[in-house]
């Protein structure tokens, strides 16, 4: 079982940068992949980044390429999205989530979840 806490959402400015962080628990966290994903309201739950447990392969969603940077510290059971460059658009609730199954970025395939942190930007 893996457990996740995301942390660093909050209230910021169109252009403006936040840094989520998401701690796991457990001792096989370098195995699992891990990905970012968003859910605005009245919308689905959408896809936004993901890492290999190694972290050589990197994917992104085409709305966030270029301002979002995923990243992960596996000696410190801990996955980050970086967010530079925030639209209002990007505003949602922003979940962390574990997968042995990398190439796939349905929801389906992601079995541990966060609980979410609100990210939020004005315009």
């Amino acid at each position: 079982q893996v457990q996740l806490v995301e942390s660093g959402g909050g209230l910021v400015q169109a252009g403006g940068s936040l840094r989520l962080s998401c701690a796991a628990s457990g001792r096989t966290f370098s195995s699992y992949a891990m990905g970012w994903f968003r859910q605005a309201p009245g919308k689905e739950r959408e896809f936004v980044a993901a890492i290999s447990g190694s972290g050589a392969m990197i994917r992104y969603a085409d709305s966030v390429k270029g301002r979002f940077t995923i990243s992960r510290d596996n000696a410190k059971n801990t996955v980050y999205l970086q967010m530079n460059s925030l639209k209002p658009e990007d505003t949602a609730v922003y979940y962390c989530a574990g997968t042995s199954r990398f190439a796939d970025i349905t929801t389906p395939a992601y079995n541990y979840w966060g609980q979410g942190t609100q990210v939020t930007v004005s315009s």
